[in-house]
């Protein structure tokens, strides 16, 4: 189940910091991002944040209702040449 929460807060001091360019292996949650994008969050126009959360929402209950493609995703191959 898909729940919604406040934005999160970061200790003061920190921060993201994304992907290498130079690395070899992406990250399977990464993976799974892309997957949900592609299939099922891409060619869309958003009317606003709570319409864009609701479709990620709606996304994230199709994939979690799939756990064969989430293994898949996680292990294949070509996921770690990317």
């Amino acid at each position: 189940m898909c729940v919604k929460a406040a934005k999160p807060s970061a200790p003061s001091g920190s921060h993201v910091r994304g992907l290498r360019p130079s690395s070899s292996r992406r990250p399977s949650h990464s993976l799974i991002w892309q997957f949900m994008r592609d299939n099922w969050l891409s060619n869309r126009v958003f009317t606003s944040h709570d319409n864009i959360v609701d479709h990620c929402c709606e996304a994230w209950n199709k994939l979690v209702d799939q756990p064969w493609r989430i293994m898949t995703i996680g292990h294949s191959k070509w996921a770690h040449g990317l």
